[in-house]
């Protein structure tokens, strides 16, 4: 992962934050900061988030 946070909540709220104000989809995210979505979806499931692309959130 890029220097994204390591903590699940706080990478929920960062990668939220930043999908809610600046991207259309997490793919759209991943590719502009370098992360790889497979991972951050992987480490929000394991807190219990998936992603909804509908709301392009983790809920």
């Amino acid at each position: 992962m890029s220097q994204l946070p390591q903590d699940p909540m706080i990478l929920l709220s960062y990668v939220n934050t930043q999908l809610r104000d600046h991207y259309a989809s997490l793919e759209e995210f991943c590719a502009s900061e370098g992360a790889d979505c497979e991972e951050i979806v992987k480490k929000l499931r394991d807190v219990d988030y998936e992603y909804d692309p509908e709301t392009n959130s983790f809920v």
